[in-house]
């Protein structure tokens, strides 16, 4: 199974599970006048929206290259990363508007048996899903399903909260209900964040690959006597690297591209999630006298060294 149809077939199944757990959640929720409850539920059904949201990133994610997108569509999954960020905080408005309300308004919600009993079922339905997509996620580098595990992981603070409150409720002290409610945006909040700043390091291309592991994988290859401009850019399961070598400038021009494919295979297989290497050639001469104006080579390698290669 390919990445996409495996990530597509994990979120169909995650979406169904959430809306079954906000439907259970947010539906007992409202009958019983627990706020906090129906909060969770909010949140479980903000959960299967982000699904959605997942589900069309892939799809769009999955295109092939074509002639206004050489490098493919892949930067979708990481839109769609941003897309559930920003179903967290509009989750977060609604909770606090709600638990405002309570405060300015008292009210005891009924908590009993079953309240307890569809806390618990979610809960445990929760710590599954989040724990199964972060490791699949991980597994496949998938930013779409990481983001949606730590939506996931949320809830499941969340749904810790609830029973606390329900807990304080059942005692005696029906405030805790919409405080909990208020500590649960918090969560939600942070947890917004965290996707936010992670999704923004692919999208602003920030370098993912130390150039000194790139520098040593190039040298190691027999021809190249200096490796410099290292770039990397992409996502952890699609990097793209793009570096310059210097060659003897004696090699004929077959012999100088069988090393440059060589560099790129020793890096392709080296570094697990390359997905392309473009390797820019220099004749040796110019290697020569970058050495001889800095004393030595860029990647920090005598001339001395240079000279026996």
């Amino acid at each position: 199974m390919t990445y996409y149809a495996t990530v597509r077939r994990i979120l169909i199944i995650v979406f169904i599970l959430n809306l079954l757990v906000a439907l259970a959640k947010g539906g007992w929720g409202l009958y019983t006048g627990s706020l906090s409850m129906t909060s969770d539920g909010l949140h479980s059904l903000f959960d299967s929206c982000s699904n959605i949201i997942g589900l069309v990133g892939i799809s769009l994610a999955s295109r092939p290259p074509d002639r206004e997108h050489p490098y493919g569509h892949s930067k979708f999954e990481t839109f769609a990363s941003l897309g559930i960020a920003v179903l967290l905080f509009a989750s977060c408005f609604q909770i606090v508007m709600a638990a405002t309300n309570r405060v300015l308004h008292p009210a005891v919600p009924e908590v009993n048996e079953i309240s307890f009993a569809i806390m618990g079922g979610t809960l445990a339905i929760n710590v599954g899903i989040a724990a199964y997509e972060y490791i699949i996620g991980r597994r496949l580098k998938s930013s779409i399903l990481v983001a949606d595990s730590m939506h996931t992981r949320s809830d499941v603070y969340a749904s810790v909260g609830v029973i606390a409150g329900l807990v304080a409720v059942k005692m005696g002290y029906p405030l805790a209900d919409p405080i909990i409610a208020l500590l649960i945006t918090g969560l939600i909040i942070l947890t917004g964040l965290e996707i936010i700043k992670d999704s923004s390091k692919i999208l602003l291309d920030k370098a993912l690959i130390e150039e000194n592991v790139i520098a040593k994988l190039a040298m190691s290859v027999p021809g190249v006597c200096s490796c410099h401009r290292i770039r990397t850019r992409g996502a952890p399961g699609q990097m793209y690297v793009d570096l310059h070598i210097g060659v003897d400038s004696s090699l004929s021009l077959e012999a100088a591209h069988k090393v440059a494919e060589e560099v790129e295979d020793r890096i392709k297989g080296s570094v697990e999630g390359v997905e392309d290497v473009v390797v820019h050639m220099e004749p040796k001469d110019y290697c020569e006298l970058s050495r001889d104006l800095n004393g030595k080579s860029n990647d920090g390698q005598t001339g001395k060294r240079t000279e026996e290669e």
